[in-house]
């Protein structure tokens, strides 16, 4: 399972949503690029602080597997970028996606409207 910063966000807000995000977590098999997971650390940074948003960030990163970006996965990116439609983060969450062949787990509405060929899981139905 990838996910994006919408997921991370609501499991570390405790979200109603968060519980999806944890069960998948809990499989061992969860993966998040650093694009995404810099764009959580900034929302929670001017959220509680940036000392409880590394602290957030640990645990996160304890959990699932981080990915940093390579040339392909930023190529990838910004081919999704061009079609227009979504940040330049959300590109590399679909991206990310499609390099694995998983699921994109999310709520946002921008992704789930552009998603494209990766399948994405909408917990917006678990909030």
């Amino acid at each position: 399972m990838v996910l994006d910063a919408w997921a991370v966000l609501a499991l570390l807000r405790g979200e109603p949503a968060g519980a999806r995000v944890e069960q998948a977590v809990a499989t061992g098999r969860g993966v998040a690029s650093w694009v995404n997971l810099g764009e959580v650390f900034y929302k929670e940074v001017r959220k509680v602080g940036e000392m409880r948003a590394r602290g957030a960030l640990s645990q996160v990163l304890a959990n699932i597997r981080s990915e940093e970006p390579d040339r392909d996965l930023v190529l990838a990116a910004a081919s999704i970028k061009v079609a227009g439609g979504l940040s330049y983060a959300d590109c590399f969450a679909l991206a990310t996606a499609a390099r694995h062949r998983a699921p994109l787990l999310t709520g946002d509405p921008e992704i789930i409207a552009n998603a494209g060929d990766v399948e994405v899981v909408d917990l917006r139905s678990a909030a």
